[in-house]
């Protein structure tokens, strides 16, 4: 009997060593549902299983789980950062189960064999040749002293046409606005320019082919490159002075007002889910938005909230970066400390040196100073404000109102705001209005929502 019981010890040991060596490293799965793949990468440590998950279709990696759990031939994987959840069970070279996430719960087979990229659909691309003249431009910022490349397209080689600039969001993004093999300003444009309007849009300074340093920069910093895009535009023999605008998206929304307080030359906005709320504020309200649609608990809501509201303070307080960076760590070393923060990877100094640089940024400094209502108080030309009723990026309601009484302080009665049912942040029909879901969705933008663009801007270019 102690023979066997020795024999059966030794069977499962050496079985335990090769199952260990062939449960590290990659394993591929693709959520159907979502038509994204998933790579999870998992390590052993001393401590156990260490996990990451991968999400190269929303060029999303190394989002570390919080708990990686395998016992006999099951595995559990717990991403927290998240909300999600995987438990599957060993078949020979795979691993078969359920990937939950935020109520959903969906039949996910790992494997080892690595998932090519799907080709998304994106039906609203535009496909060359062109009805329209198309031509790639150069301006220069004299201010900043950078070169800012674009492509401006013109219902026709010659005549003389209403003109539109459009502004990104936050982040170093292109002229077409690309985000997960979306193209929102081509699209527009495209719309646009075949409705009679001209459209300049421009890759961002320090990004694609325009010069300059894009980290180093804030919103005013870029309200001066559209301001010289305007006066680029002015030299254009094609292009009627008198009737150029400006298109602004999300951070966009906030620079047009920028730039239209400051020249009086402007023929009109428009504000595509454009900021209205003080920065702070805005920051605070996204964040609670998109945890509880992501389903992060009430408490994990409010320490959160609670420990951002803290540090945001900070940045008002201290003019000093060094002064600043002292007392975000010590708030942050207090927070982990107490248990309200668990750093995602485990590490908490990296955790803290990371969360203060982004904090200390130039653009993240003056946002969270900045508010709009100062601009929007100097603003006398038309402005069409719109945004989509789930955007968890920057609340309608909130942001509306704002914008709208902002403009009605300062004596402007050309206002027109709507609120679309169904829309999120990038104006596409979604379920959630999770940023999670751009990708997922066909759609880049609401044909209903150009249409009243184009309309209301040929009205006002009469």
């Amino acid at each position: 009997m102690i023979k066997k019981i020795t024999l059966f010890s030794l069977a499962f040991l050496c079985l335990s060593q090769i199952y260990s060596q062939n449960i590290t490293g990659k394993w591929y799965g693709y959520l159907d549902q979502f038509k994204l793949r998933i790579v999870f990468n998992i390590s052993e440590t001393k401590d156990g299983y260490k996990t990451s998950l991968d999400s190269p279709d929303q060029s999303s990696f190394g989002i570390p789980a919080s708990k990686t759990i395998i016992k006999e031939n099951k595995l559990e994987i717990e991403i927290s950062v998240i909300g999600a959840q995987f438990k599957g069970q060993f078949e020979k070279d795979k691993i078969t189960g359920t990937f939950s996430q935020v109520g959903t719960h969906i039949p996910l087979v790992l494997t080892r064999k690595e998932i090519k990229k799907q080709k998304s659909k994106r039906p609203q691309t535009p496909k060359k040749p062109y009805p329209y003249y198309e031509e790639e431009v150069v301006f220069l910022n004299k201010k900043a002293n950078i070169t800012l490349a674009g492509t401006l397209t013109l219902p026709k080689k010659e005549g003389k046409f209403p003109a539109v600039i459009l502004i990104s969001g936050s982040g170093p993004q292109n002229r077409n606005e690309e985000i997960l093999d979306h193209k929102p300003f081509l699209i527009l444009s495209d719309y646009l320019t075949k409705k009679g309007i001209a459209v300049l849009r421009y890759d961002d300074r320090g990004f694609g082919a325009s010069t300059g340093n894009h980290s180093l920069a804030n919103s005013a910093d870029f309200a001066s490159d559209a301001e010289s895009a305007f006066t680029f535009l002015k030299t254009r023999k094609e292009i009627v002075p008198t009737k150029i605008g400006l298109i602004g998206h999300s951070e966009g929304g906030l620079i047009a007002p920028m730039v239209a307080a400051k020249s009086k030359e402007l023929g009109f906005i428009v504000l595509l889910a454009g900021v209205g709320t003080k920065g702070d504020k805005l920051l605070l309200a996204q964040q609670e938005l998109i945890a509880r649609a992501s389903g992060i608990s009430e408490k994990d809501i409010e320490n959160s909230k609670a420990i951002n509201s803290s540090i945001f303070d900070l940045a008002q307080q201290f003019d000093n970066q060094d002064s600043l960076k002292i007392n975000i760590r010590k708030q942050l070393e207090i927070a982990i400390s107490d248990g309200k923060i668990t750093p995602p990877d485990g590490n908490s100094e990296q955790f803290i040196n990371r969360t203060t640089k982004q904090i200390t940024s130039p653009w993240m400094l003056y946002f969270l100073k900045c508010n709009p209502k100062e601009s929007l108080n100097k603003v006398s030309c038309p402005v069409l404000a719109v945004n989509g009723a789930k955007d968890l990026q920057v609340p309608p309601k909130e942001n509306l109102n704002a914008i709208k009484q902002a403009l009605n302080d300062g004596g402007n009665k050309n206002i027109t705001t709507t609120e679309y049912p169904n829309l999120n942040h990038l104006f596409q029909e979604c379920v959630t209005g999770l940023p999670s879901e751009y990708g997922l969705i066909e759609q880049t933008f609401s044909p209903k929502v150009m249409l009243d663009i184009t309309e209301w801007i040929l009205k006002e270019t009469k």
